[in-house]
């Protein structure tokens, strides 16, 4: 084995065993001095992260640039490290939630709208994002009887995994791995499910540029595709921390997508219809969305 190698096996290793004493122990505390830890962490994260920190305040620039001065878009940043800490440790705290009884700690406004999706019996595609403690959202949703699967990327560290999948099967939800989930998703469909995917971010799978937040962002085509294919309704959803330190999930109406008439127009408006039912969620409280993230990485090659 190389040292480089060797180097970030330890690494993975420290990660790994760090991960689990965190958990272990914001699980034993309150749940104020937990939220209340974490909030210090994210503060503390904003000041010792130069790297996410640039990222950040990149994209608050990219998309706030007329609308915040650069003192209040700094000011946001540090806000939204702290909230992603906090949601982090609502997410890590789902067994506590369950225990106690997850309603207490988590309210759904707009539960009709997936009511009536399911109700079609042709599964439904849950559009989200990486807004507040979705892994929540989804063991709530999990925890009303409902058959939902979540479709994520496979991490890093096997360790890592195991634990992440083994927490999403003890909340009640079905694990899908990203890497040719198309088939498994199909699948869970046609079974009558809720599919929960998040469409966020710029990655690997087969995507199209969108405007998103006034830019154009790659954005996967799949859910889109398989909501056509079988008539599957797409029903917007995310949850946010509230001051009160419960949570609350929209759920918004079903998407009127445009017919597939095979073109590159009505994927491109159907696509355009995702983002923006995602932007809608976003601002519910910005400060609750992934800012790290580099979303407008990529671009589309300029015509020449």
């Amino acid at each position: 084995m190389s040292r480089r190698k060797s180097l970030q096996k330890s690494k993975n290793t420290i990660i790994y065993w760090s991960v689990l004493v965190l958990v272990k122990f914001l699980r034993a505390l309150p749940e104020t001095i937990a939220h209340g830890f974490m909030a210090f962490m994210g503060r503390l994260a904003f000041r010792v992260a130069p790297g996410e920190r640039r990222k950040v305040l990149h994209n608050l620039h990219l998309v706030f640039e007329n609308k915040l001065s650069e003192k209040e878009r700094v000011k946001k940043a540090e806000a939204i490290f702290e909230m992603i800490a906090r949601n982090g440790a609502a997410a890590l705290r789902i067994p506590n939630y369950i225990e106690d009884g997850i309603e207490k700690w988590v309210r759904i406004v707009g539960m009709e709208h997936l009511q009536d999706a399911l109700a079609k019996g042709r599964g439904v595609i849950g559009l989200t994002g990486h807004i507040g403690s979705w892994e929540l959202m989804a063991a709530y949703v999990s925890q009303l009887g409902i058959p939902l699967a979540v479709v994520g990327k496979n991490l890093y560290d096997k360790r890592l995994d195991k634990l992440l999948i083994g927490w999403r099967e003890d909340a009640g939800m079905q694990n899908i791995p990203r890497d040719g989930a198309a088939r498994s998703m199909l699948q869970w469909l046609k079974k009558g499910g809720l599919i929960g995917v998040l469409i966020d971010q710029d990655t690997k799978v087969e995507s199209e540029f969108a405007p998103f937040m006034g830019h154009p962002a790659r954005t996967p085509l799949a859910p889109m595709l398989l909501a056509q294919r079988l008539g599957a309704p797409i029903v917007p959803m995310a949850i946010h921390l509230q001051e009160n330190g419960k949570h609350v999930i929209t759920v918004l109406p079903e998407l009127d997508l445009i017919p597939d008439d095979k073109t590159g127009a009505t994927r491109q408006k159907n696509l355009a219809l995702c983002n923006r039912a995602l932007e809608q969620l976003i601002a519910i409280d910005d400060r609750q969305w992934v800012w790290m993230h580099k979303r407008w990485k990529s671009q589309p090659k300029k015509k020449t």
